[in-house]
């Protein structure tokens, strides 16, 4: 008998989206697969048809180095969230695998149904991942944001036997990196103005942005700016020197993968991104932290310095794949 897999997604951020890319080929050949995605903040799209579109919770990107907290209150729709939580046929599937999706995971555990987290917040689970000593209530997001009964991990490092090394894209390990000279900078919340301005006075180098916050294309002295588009950034990144992003989980693992500088400047009162980039930090790597106003000398550094690492990732992503359809799925 053919098994049903519900496959749900987060869809605040690229990095859900572009993680389920490699992932859904692979479900699809344990049975027959839907899909769901909640949120609105993704740019990158998924080829595949996708059953359930909801509204879900979604973090909206400020300009201003974080979350913008009243337009992500205004979207947010609890009478909507409970009825599509109320309408989801999920005894109809065999297993059903989360990505940090809300609807799904809330809907399960009113239910009394077992999900499987297979996500790099699923790691968070696990004592052993580092994380700063501060006081953050990002932390209470963290942990009930999408409660599943089941965990499988993916981290910089495997912290835990359940947690695994990145899923790097195949268009990512295709690629065949080159250093042109220029840095590759994606930071989502920060306006693209205020970084031109700030990129400007290092003018040694050339700067390739990629903003949310602008539809077109343009240039100012040293520092290049695009909307955001997936194809052009993967070239950019390929050969560029480095990449200074936020400290998000699979743009990070991807330059490193690649041999890339990295800087990161986590985003603020983001729990998540304080506690990759406090791990990146570990690993002897450049932080911009939130309470650094003067960004400039770290850029400085960051242009200027040499970075000594190496990082294997290894493509075990269709045995993680087989490993959970055979433990969990009923």
């Amino acid at each position: 008998m053919q098994k049903k897999i519900l496959y749900a997604i987060q869809g605040t951020g690229n990095g859900h989206i572009s993680r389920a890319r490699e992932i859904v080929p692979l479900l699809q050949q344990h049975g027959e697969l839907d899909i769901l995605i909640s949120g609105t903040q993704a740019d990158v799209k998924l080829t595949q048809e996708v059953k359930y579109q909801l509204h879900g919770f979604s973090f909206i990107f400020g300009k201003n180095g974080g979350v913008d907290h009243l337009k992500t209150y205004r979207t947010m729709d609890l009478g909507r969230f409970y009825k599509d939580m109320k309408t989801l046929p999920l005894g109809d599937y065999n297993l059903i695998i989360n990505d940090f999706e809300p609807v799904t995971a809330w809907a399960c555990r009113r239910k009394g149904i077992e999900s499987v987290s297979l996500s790099h917040q699923a790691s968070f689970t696990s004592a052993k991942v580092p994380r700063p000593k501060v006081r953050d209530w990002g932390k209470l997001i963290l942990d009930n944001y999408a409660p599943t009964t089941h965990h499988v991990g993916f981290h910089f490092e495997s912290y835990d036997d359940f947690i695994y090394t990145p899923v790097i894209r195949k268009e990512i390990r295709s690629l065949e990196p080159s250093n042109l000279g220029h840095y590759t900078v994606y930071l989502p919340a920060i306006d693209d103005r205020h970084l031109v301005k700030l990129l400007k006075q290092i003018p040694s180098v050339r700067w390739e942005v990629f903003s949310k916050h602008t539809r077109q294309s343009y240039s100012d002295a040293n520092v290049f700016v695009e909307p955001v588009n997936n194809e052009k950034f993967n070239k950019s990144m390929a050969s560029c020197e480095g990449l200074f992003t936020g400290g998000g989980f699979e743009g990070p693992a991807e330059a490193l993968f690649l041999g890339k500088k990295l800087l990161v400047a986590p985003m603020k009162f983001q729990y998540e991104q304080q506690c990759n980039a406090y791990a990146l930090m570990q690993m002897g790597l450049p932080v911009i932290w939130r309470n650094n106003h003067n960004w400039l000398p770290v850029l400085k550094d960051f242009v200027t310095n040499t970075q000594q690492h190496q990082f294997h990732f290894p493509d075990h992503t269709a045995s993680i794949i087989d490993e959970v359809v055979q433990t969990f799925a009923r």
